[in-house]
């Protein structure tokens, strides 16, 4: 879990930060301040791991505010004003986020928050010199969850993200559907669609052209890749 707070001044960007940090399990928000002066008291008595940091703040900047900071938690920086890209970045922030700002874009920033204490990860997210070939490990926010192969129903695309859903849940990462078909299409895995992988080994039917894993999930058959499917996979 990764525990964070946000710093702005205006309602409804609070509001819309409130939000994202809502949709996504792994971040645990601790507090939402409307100027800096009021965070510091908190982080005297609390540890963070992420802030959201507005620059433009009433009393003290966002940017003199990173400054006071011996020891900073990871920050996200938010603005409506480009100017201060370049000057960000000398602060080690993790990403800077232009308002107004997708969820897509804010999810592209968190995944990049790096973890703490946490053992080394090897490029095919697999820990330590072991891999087991029935498993993935998956680096959703601030973790790397084990997930069993065979648990996959499927894969799916979204912008910079994609979501690995089993029956019980999904994890949301920042590798490519490129990424998941080259690591698992050795397997039962194969693309139907432009913005899907599957597991055919969890198909229960296929009807039209959807594919079916339960009553709750389906997925649909992409034009380009129903021959190709259907030849390999049906016959």
């Amino acid at each position: 879990m990764l525990r964070c707070i946000i710093i702005e001044d205006q309602p409804p960007a609070q509001r819309v930060l409130q939000k994202y940090v809502g949709d996504l399990d792994y971040l645990e928000l601790k507090g939402t301040f409307s100027d800096a002066l009021q965070a510091v008291e908190f982080l005297q008595s609390e540890v963070i791991d992420l802030i959201f940091l507005d620059i433009h703040l009433p009393k003290i900047s966002g940017i003199d505010f990173l400054r006071t900071l011996a020891h900073k938690p990871y920050v996200i920086l938010t603005t409506a004003f480009p100017d201060y890209a370049l000057e960000s970045y000398e602060h080690d922030v993790v990403d800077y986020l232009l308002k107004p700002f997708s969820f897509q874009r804010f999810i592209k920033a968190v995944v990049k928050v790096p973890q703490r204490g946490t053992e080394t990860v090897n490029p095919d997210n697999q820990t330590g010199s072991f891999r087991d070939p029935d498993v993935i490990f998956v680096k959703s926010g601030y973790e790397h969850i084990k997930v069993s192969i065979s648990e996959i129903l499927y894969i799916k695309s979204e912008a910079d993200y994609t979501e690995i859903f089993t029956a019980d849940r999904k994890h949301l990462t920042s590798h490519s559907l490129r990424h998941w078909l080259e690591r698992l299409g050795q397997m039962d895995f194969v693309q139907i669609h432009k913005s899907f992988v599957i597991n055919t080994a969890k198909i229960v039917k296929v009807s039209g052209n959807r594919v079916y894993f339960n009553k709750e999930s389906k997925v649909p058959i992409g034009r380009a890749y129903k021959e190709y499917f259907v030849e390999k996979y049906l016959k």
